[in-house]
């Protein structure tokens, strides 16, 4: 597969129109996070040690709960694939509308239970983690907004499913509206309960997690009412959990588990990269969490692209058109190594200007944007292996596979990317970069074992595609 431009700029426009809106709310899910993060500042070190803590780990359970619904989207883009490929329009027959319905009843019935789980195992985090060594007073302050970040993770997940049943339909525009609206709902919430405004109480850390608990419920509400009003969206959702299918959610945990464990995964071997940073001291550990941030930014938008191309080969496998799924693959990487070489441009001409808004009160440390800047050479190379890695999951995803990708991942992380992190770090003694260097290791070793697992299906699945979606799902 050769990475060039297609002469069919509609197929660029279809990637795009997907890809954009999900980036977005990805963007506007870090801002609520950033937000969270500012309004702890005023509170003290102590409060965004602790509140930091409980983010962590409530971002990361929210990050493997959101994995077990995110197949549901290539479940609804197939199922409209198969619709249209019977009628021979774009329009759907009733055997694809029953099958839509039941994946959204199905799916918000693996969502709570899903969610419920992850918020018990949050709130019991917040006692285990004494057990091995974090500060008992940091772990006090913690549990409060630990208990009021919990509840929201149901209909945070909720809210996951009804996106993926936008997302599948090729609809998502809408959410975006609603999200970027939330982040002003919740920062008005925040200083409501952090100040006590208008009578209410002084609840400190606990009232972020409230906040933040409120503004999930505020915005799966309001965006129901939204795909309510939908006219090709509303005829189609189901609430009807209690009425699942159990054979349906069987299959949407199949798929979902490994999305869930990839991401777990994804995450983890982040945060080993930053505990490994913290033994070179605050300088180091100070510049790796700023550029670790800005990556993290640009990466929303691989997520974008990864979940837009995603849904198209899915819907493109569904019409039995397995010949296209390879000019998908092409258009996708062409967009986002396009993107990814534009901000790898931004990086060396304006390091400067870059790095200047997440220093905060780092800016005037000469040490630590000097580590900075030379972290942001990595940078580069890590986001081609990081977003390339990504893409290939999300083409994976696409025909049904979601195994291997966990089990690459598995390999690419923590059999090549940690050890080349301890060798470089430390035995060859490059320190910061070192570990930097490995973790491109770890990225790029897993994006090139996904593209190979790729290629492999696409090569030998050929015209029973459809069926390997189907029974991949």
């Amino acid at each position: 597969m050769a990475f060039r431009f297609s002469s069919h700029w509609a197929d660029y426009r279809a990637i795009v129109a997907l890809a954009a809106p999900i980036a977005g709310i990805q963007l506007a899910q870090v801002a609520l996070t950033t937000v969270d993060l500012a309004m702890m500042g005023l509170l003290g070190v102590a409060a965004v040690a602790a509140g930091g803590l409980a983010l962590l780990l409530y971002n990361q359970l929210r990050t493997m709960c959101v994995g077990m619904v995110t197949g549901v989207g290539n479940m609804i883009a197939a199922a409209v694939g198969r619709g249209e490929k019977r009628t021979g329009t774009a329009d759907l027959d009733e055997t694809a509308r029953a099958e839509i319905r039941g994946y959204v009843r199905a799916a918000l019935a693996v969502a709570t239970g899903t969610a419920a789980a992850g918020a018990v195992t949050l709130i019991g985090l917040g006692y285990a983690l004494a057990w091995l060594g974090q500060d008992p007073d940091v772990l006090e302050l913690a549990r409060p907004i630990i208990w009021t970040l919990a509840p929201g993770l149901i209909p945070m997940l909720w809210l996951n499913v009804l996106r993926q049943f936008a997302v599948g339909m090729r609809r998502a525009g809408s959410l975006l509206r609603v999200t970027l609206l939330s982040i002003a709902v919740n920062a008005l919430l925040n200083a409501l309960f952090l100040f006590g405004w208008f009578g209410l109480p002084k609840l400190g850390l606990a009232g972020i997690g409230l906040a933040t608990t409120l503004v999930q419920i505020w915005t799966c509400a309001t965006y129901f009412a939204t795909v309510r009003r939908d006219p090709m969206l509303g005829e189609l959702l189901s609430l009807r959990a209690w009425r699942a299918d159990r054979e349906t959610m069987r299959r949407i945990v199949r798929m979902g588990t490994p999305i869930a464990l990839t991401y777990g995964a994804e995450a983890a071997v982040t945060s080993v990269a930053t505990l490994l940073m913290g033994v070179f001291g605050p300088v180091a550990l100070a510049a790796s969490n700023i550029v670790n941030q800005l990556a993290y930014i640009v990466y929303q938008v691989n997520i974008g692209l990864s979940q837009g191309a995603s849904i198209l080969v899915s819907r493109t496998v569904g019409r039995g058109e397995w010949a296209m799924v390879a000019g998908i693959a092409r258009r996708t990487f062409a967009l986002g190594f396009g993107f990814m070489t534009v901000v790898g441009i931004g990086y060396v001409l304006f390091p400067a200007a870059v790095l200047a808004p997440f220093l905060g009160g780092d800016r005037d440390d000469a040490a630590v944007v000097a580590a900075a800047s030379t972290l942001l050479w990595f940078a580069i190379v890590q986001q081609y292996c990081k977003g390339s890695q990504n893409l290939c999951i999300g083409l994976l995803r696409g025909i049904g596979e979601t195994k291997a990708g966990l089990r690459n991942t598995l390999v690419g992380y923590f059999a090549l990317g940690v050890p080349a992190m301890a060798v470089c770090g430390f035995a060859v003694d490059w320190r910061g970069p070192g570990v930097w260097l490995g973790l491109c290791v770890g990225f790029g070793a897993t994006a090139a074992l996904v593209w190979r697992s790729f290629l492999r299906r696409v090569g030998g699945l050929g015209e029973r595609a459809p069926e390997a979606l189907s029974a991949a799902s």
